[in-house]
C-alpha cells in the first residue's frame, strides 16, 4: 500500500443545484484539452438512458404486458425487474453502468440501476423523480484511491400513465430504493433533476476509470461531468485528482480551490489540496490548511483502519483488534473492515469471531468477486481449527 493518500469522491455524492458563486473562473480555464489524448471510449450523455434492442424486447413483452395489468403500470414493472421477473437483477458496485449496460449485465449500483429503472418507466410515460438521500456517505478504497459513495433512489408517479390506458391508481409516488432498509425511511432526500444524474454517471465514470489510470478517459468524462452540471463539487474534485496525477499540480490547485468556494469546509477537497501545495513549494501553506483540516474532521475515514493495520504488521494483535472493532463499530458496512478483523480474530484464536466476521464481510460485499472470495475464506475456516499467528 502506498504512503500517500488521496481522496476521490466516488459519485452519488451531489445535492441541488446551487447558484453559482461570485468570483469563480469561467469554466473554460479549468480544462487542458490539449494535455490529454483521444479517449478510448465514447464519452456521451445520449447513451446514459437509452434503452437497447433487448430492453425494448422485454418492454413490449407478453409477460410485462400481463404484470402490467394486473400490478398497473408502475407496481408491475418494479416487480418484473426486481421480484417475481426472470431478470433477478442484482446490486454489484463493480463499475457505474448505462440503463443497456445493466439490463444486460443483469446487475448494478445504485446509481446505475436507478438510470436502467428510469429508462423503462420512460419508455411507459411514467413520471420519474430522482433523489439523493441525505446519509453519511460510505467510504471504500481500491489501491491509493479512497472513494465516497452517497445514495440516491428514485420514485416513480402511480397514475398518469395508468389513467391514460384506463387503468384506476391511486395518484401517489412509488419510492423504488434499491439498498433497501427501514432505516432509509428516517433520512431525508432531496430531489435532484435528470441533468444532475447524468453528470454523476459521468464522474462515476472519471473516477472509475482514473482508478484503472486511464487518465484521458478519466479526464474526458469529468470533463463532461462539469459541462453537464457546473455545480457537482465532487466532479471539480475529480478533475482535481487528475490533474495531480498527471503532474500538473498548479492546474489541480486551481481547481480545487474553485470547488472550496462552493464548498469550504469540504474534507476531501482541503485533503487533496494539501499534497499539492507542498509539490508547488508551498509548505507553509500546506501544513496550515492540513491543520485546518484536522480542525474539522480530526478522524478521517480510514483512521483507525490504517493504524490497525500498522499494529498487525508490528505484531501487536489486541490493538489490532481494537482498532479495526472501532472502525467496524463507525463503518459497519464495508466489507475489508469485518475482513481485517476477521484475520486479526483468527490469529488470536478466536475461531467464531474469525467466522462471524468473515462471514459479515461477505454479506456486506458490493461486488460479486469479493463475495464470492469472502465465502470461500469462510468454508475454508469453517474446516479448520484457528492458529495463533498464521498467515491468511
Amino acid at each position: 500500500m502506498k504512503t500517500w493518500l488521496i481522496l476521490l469522491s466516488f459519485l452519488l455524492l451531489a445535492g441541488c443545484a446551487a447558484p453559482t458563486p461570485r468570483g469563480l473562473p469561467p469554466l473554460s480555464q479549468l480544462f487542458r484539452d490539449a494535455e490529454f489524448g483521444a479517449p478510448t471510449e465514447r464519452i456521451s450523455a445520449d447513451d446514459v438512458f437509452t434503452l437497447s434492442p433487448a430492453m425494448l424486447d422485454y418492454a413490449h413483452s407478453n409477460a410485462l404486458a400481463r404484470q402490467m395489468r394486473t400490478r398497473g403500470l408502475e407496481q408491475g414493472l418494479l416487480e418484473a425487474l426486481y421480484k417475481k421477473g426472470e431478470l433477478k437483477l442484482d446490486y454489484d458496485a463493480t463499475m457505474t453502468r448505462t440503463a443497456a449496460q445493466a439490463f444486460d449485465a443483469r446487475s448494478g449500483n445504485c446509481l446505475s440501476l436507478v438510470i436502467m429503472t428510469a429508462a423503462f418507466a420512460k419508455e411507459f410515460g411514467i413520471d420519474v423523480e430522482y433523489h439523493t438521500v441525505l446519509v453519511d456517505p460510505s467510504w471504500s478504497r481500491e489501491g491509493a484511491f479512497y472513494f465516497a459513495s452517497s445514495h440516491v433512489n428514485l420514485s416513480l408517479k402511480v397514475g398518469k400513465a395508468d389513467r391514460l390506458r384506463g387503468i384506476s391508481a391511486t395518484g401517489q409516488s412509488l419510492t423504488v430504493d434499491f439498498l433497501g432498509g427501514s432505516d432509509l425511511d428516517h433520512f431525508q432526500s432531496l430531489s435532484l433533476d435528470e441533468d444532475s444524474i447524468v453528470a454523476m454517471f459521468m464522474n462515476n465514470r472519471a473516477a472509475e476509470t482514473l482508478a484503472q489510470d486511464r487518465l484521458a478517459d478519466a479526464y474526458w468524462w469529468a470533463r463532461a461531468a462539469i459541462e453537464r452540471n457546473p455545480s457537482l463539487v465532487i466532479a471539480y474534485n475529480t478533475l482535481g485528482v487528475i490533474y495531480q496525477r498527471h503532474g500538473n499540480a498548479a492546474q489541480a490547485e486551481r481547481v480545487f480551490n474553485t470547488a472550496l468556494v462552493r464548498e469550504p469546509e469540504n474534507t476531501t477537497l482541503l485533503q487533496n489540496l494539501v499534497p499539492v501545495l507542498a509539490a508547488l513549494g508551498k509548505p507553509e501553506e500546506s501544513l496550515a490548511l492540513a491543520a485546518r483540516m484536522r480542525s474539522i474532521e480530526p478522524n478521517p475515514p480510514f483512521y483507525f483502519f490504517n493504524l490497525g493495520r500498522n499494529a498487525l504488521e508490528r505484531g501487536d494483535l489486541k490493538a489490532a483488534k481494537a482498532l479495526f472493532a472501532r472502525e467496524v463499530k463507525r463503518a459497519p458496512y464495508y466489507h475489508e473492515f469485518h475482513f481485517w478483523l476477521a484475520v486479526t480474530n483468527w490469529r488470536l484464536g478466536e475461531a467464531e469471531a474469525a467466522r462471524d466476521e468473515l462471514r459479515l464481510a461477505a454479506e456486506t460485499s458490493t461486488t460479486r468477486d469479493n463475495s464470492r472470495r469472502y465465502s470461500a475464506k469462510l468454508a475454508h475456516l469453517r474446516g479448520l481449527k484457528p492458529v495463533p499467528s498464521e498467515t491468511y
